[in-house]
């Protein structure tokens, strides 16, 4: 059973969702908050496995506190639910810690597929915010850039691809891809998915 949290200050979004993943098999909504204060008092007994956050929440915003949260639970992964397509918010949602940055109006069976993705190892995101993310790529030669492969890699990270997927478009196995991430977090100097794309983002990477 995958458990979500969801922290999102509109009542009727946040009701909705709650029905959505109670009624999706394997899903349990076990929490929802409208604050991120609210949430940091009871987060670390709900154990969630997936959260879902709100940007522009009142009080602490959703990239404030899904930075103290992930500090808390590290291997809870926060996809961001928001309106805001901003690159700024992007990239500091990604360096927070989020995995995924999804916006509000994206269809319930994509939300149930992203939930799905984040916990086998993706990065989902909405067409717009990926086409956002990867735009923002060029390609430079450096020494201690990254090879082809991992480049690849990387691109299909930012696209939402989880590693299963990454391995079967590009025909290689599993820990291949794996062994490809680790080098990837080095030379990056990150530990996150979030924090790579963001990395990315920021150093113009490929």
């Amino acid at each position: 059973m995958i458990k979500i949290s969801i922290i999102e200050d509109d009542k009727d979004i946040r009701e909705s969702l709650a029905i959505l993943l109670n009624g999706t098999q394997e899903f349990s909504c076990v929490s929802t908050y409208v604050t991120c204060e609210a949430a940091l008092k009871q987060i670390e007994t709900d154990q969630p496995d997936v959260i879902l956050m709100d940007i522009n929440l009142p009080g602490m915003s959703g990239i404030e506190g899904t930075k103290i949260i992930k500090e808390k639970l590290p291997k809870t992964e926060i996809i961001m639910l928001t309106i805001s397509d901003d690159k700024q918010d992007v990239f500091n949602s990604l360096c927070a810690g989020a995995c995924g940055y999804l916006k509000k109006n994206t269809p319930p069976l994509k939300l149930i597929e992203a939930v799905k993705e984040a916990v086998n190892g993706g990065a989902p995101m909405s067409m717009e915010i990926a086409r956002l993310v990867v735009g923002s790529f060029r390609k430079e030669t450096h020494s201690n850039s990254l090879t082809n492969r991992e480049s690849e890699i990387l691109k299909n990270l930012c696209n939402g691809s989880s590693y299963k997927k990454i391995a079967a478009e590009l025909f290689i196995d599993l820990n291949t891809v794996k062994f490809h991430i680790r080098n990837i977090y080095r030379k990056l100097e990150v530990n996150s998915k979030g924090e790579a794309i963001a990395k990315a983002m920021k150093e113009n990477l490929t």
